[in-house]
């Protein structure tokens, strides 16, 4: 790699899919979680009646188990946990790549006792129920001095780890890790020596400390968690970033993971980090940090959470810090033309705000950039079609919060309609066609919907299971009609078709960008990705209505690659006709002069 390209080659243009662990596969039920494995996590009731919750049940219905407890649903849904690991994933790598998925992005894997696992007990471990002997595991974990590098041990799930790691390589595909470097859990090694030490800790330093116990002053031991949860407690960070403690952990278990067996060849370890509130860490921190990260691999990716505007992500993408941020501008863009009703924007506007993207950036960091449509900390692309008119996506927070049915009663939870996962379609086609690097939030292939946090989280859909439909409402009532929950065949082959016709042309891959075609009158959008050898024109409709587009494309045969629009050539000019909330993409049949 030369000093004036700083992503890493191979991310280029590469398609992403996002997994959480938790709710992706039970590939072994001899690990599951227990009630006290729940200890430290919201909402702190590891006492009450609990199981493993079924896989297959009703989203809001209450389970026997849960209405022991006396709490509503949005209670019982944080202590649920339904048993996914890293064998599910691993037996389900294959389905990954029949899907064509190239990388994998991993919500966090280490220790820690929440379903979402940003609440670290530590970083140097997967978390034993991930793995294949939970006990075993915590004996070996409490061998440790645990900041210490050399104590250090390979328990069960962190051999399954890298199992997982070399079977994703072997298959040609790509894995990244959440690095959750502004805070821990309060299970976690360091926070509990804090709790019961107090100043004599060793750890001292390492958190936001507000006050100690101190009976003679007065005082009594208080923290700072992040965004006011005291389940996560910052760490503490001086004007380069995070103190000599936490930042010496870090890298430590930075390279544990990207160079397991310490051979200088990170070829057994993962490809990259995604970085938990990167916006929360300091820059120097991120600086040295990225030195450090491209000294074990020089090709490694690093992809920041950074939801802010263009201009405020320009800091994170000079060369120094991050490769990429998870593009939420892009979600925002494509939302704004493709679901939005009442707010929407018209084509000439989604078209300066695309070129924005691209331009205020150096040029090679838009085509690495993770183009998501949905996450883990959203209501999926699907139940946002459903909602599309519940507030503007711009008051982002205010998006988010309006976006969660606990705090929402207006969200619809209903299943989309046949003209909504067309919707759906259209915007995964943009997606697959655009400059960047698509990524799928696991799921949304195999029609998946849900509103935001927690309902985002719901356990995968797969096709050799048999799911009870959704007949409960958030509010405990009965739905009126209940929705059929299974996967979705014709949807997963759309998605597999468009990941195929995207790896199949460089120029859809990695190709430079020109607009064709931004219609504000009838909806219409049109650009063409070109390299050296290979040229793609993607056109989409997102009126109700059927349009023709004429384009002067020159001489040569054109064909729509999704088979589904007779392209008609005519004087160097190529007319198509689209159906209402549709998309082409069409490449030359002949070589154009």
């Amino acid at each position: 790699m030369n000093e004036t390209q700083f992503v890493p080659d191979w991310a280029r243009g590469i398609v992403w899919y996002q997994i959480f662990p938790e709710r992706f596969r039970n590939g072994d039920p001899n690990n599951d979680p227990t009630a006290a494995s729940l200890k430290g996590s919201w909402p702190h009731d590891h006492t009450s009646p609990w199981q493993v919750h079924p896989w297959t049940s009703d989203w809001y219905q209450l389970q026997p188990y849960e209405r022991l407890n006396g709490h509503d649903i949005w209670f019982n849904i944080q202590r649920r946990r339904y048993g996914g690991d890293l064998q599910g994933i691993i037996d389900s790598l294959d389905y990954l790549v029949d899907l064509g998925i190239e990388a994998i992005y991993l919500n966090p894997v280490f220790d820690a006792p929440s379903l979402h696992k940003y609440d670290g007990a530590s970083y140097h471990h997967i978390d034993p129920h991930f793995g294949p002997d939970p006990e075993g595991d915590r004996r070996l974990i409490a061998s440790e001095t645990p900041h210490d590098p050399a104590t250090w041990v390979w328990t069960a799930a962190d051999r399954l780890a890298l199992r997982l790691i070399a079977e994703v390589h072997r298959r040609g595909l790509r894995i990244i890790f959440d690095g959750v470097w502004n805070h821990m859990g309060i299970n976690s090694f360091a926070f509990r020596d804090v709790v019961a030490r107090q100043r004599n800790s060793q750890y001292r330093d390492w958190f936001r400390i507000d006050s100690w116990d101190d009976p003679a002053a007065g005082t009594t031991f208080a923290y700072t968690g992040w965004s006011g949860a005291r389940e996560l407690p910052e760490m503490l960070q001086d004007a380069n970033g995070h103190t000599a403690g936490p930042r010496d952990y870090i890298f430590a278990a930075t390279r544990r993971w990207m160079d397991p067996d310490g051979d200088g060849d990170p070829a057994d370890g993962i490809d990259g980090w995604r970085l938990d509130v990167a916006f929360c860490v300091r820059h120097p921190f991120w600086k040295a940090w990225r030195q450090h990260v491209r000294a074990i691999n020089p090709e490694a990716y690093m992809v920041a959470e950074v939801v802010q505007s263009p201009e405020e992500e320009k800091p994170y993408l000079e060369g120094d810090e991050f490769d990429a941020v998870m593009n939420y501008n892009f979600f925002i863009d494509a939302y704004e033309f493709f679901v939005a009703d009442r707010r929407r924007v018209p084509a000439s506007r989604l078209d300066s705000n695309l070129r924005e993207l691209r331009e205020i950036h150096p040029a090679q960091v838009a085509h690495v950039m993770q183009n998501l449509l949905d996450c883990h900390d959203t209501s999926r692309i699907a139940s946002q079609i459903v909602n599309r008119d519940i507030w503007s996506i711009r008051d982002w927070n205010e998006f988010f919060r309006r976006t969660k049915p606990a705090d929402s009663p207006q969200f619809d939870t209903r299943k989309p309609t046949a003209a909504e996962w067309r919707i759906q379609r259209l915007l995964a086609l943009f997606q697959m066609t655009y400059v960047g690097a698509p990524m799928i939030y696991y799921g949304d292939e195999a029609g998946m919907w849900g509103g935001n946090d927690p309902c985002c989280r719901k356990p995968m859909v797969w096709p050799d299971m048999v799911y009870d439909a959704e007949a409960t409402l958030p509010d405990g009532t009965t739905r009126p009609t209940p929705d059929e929950v299974a996967f979705d065949g014709d949807l997963f082959a759309y998605y597999r078709k468009i990941i195929a016709l995207r790896k199949a042309s460089p120029a859809l891959r990695r190709g430079d960008y020109r607009t064709l075609l931004a219609d504000d009158a009838r909806r219409l959008f049109a650009f063409a990705r070109t390299t050296e050898d290979d040229t793609a024109v993607a056109l989409f409709n997102a009126d109700e209505v059927a349009h023709e587009v004429e384009l002067p494309l020159g001489e040569g045969d054109w064909r729509d690659m999704l088979d589904e629009c007779p392209v008609i050539r005519a004087d160097g000019v190529i007319r198509v006709t689209l159906p209402p909330v549709s998309g082409a993409v069409l490449r030359p049949v002949t070589p154009v002069p």
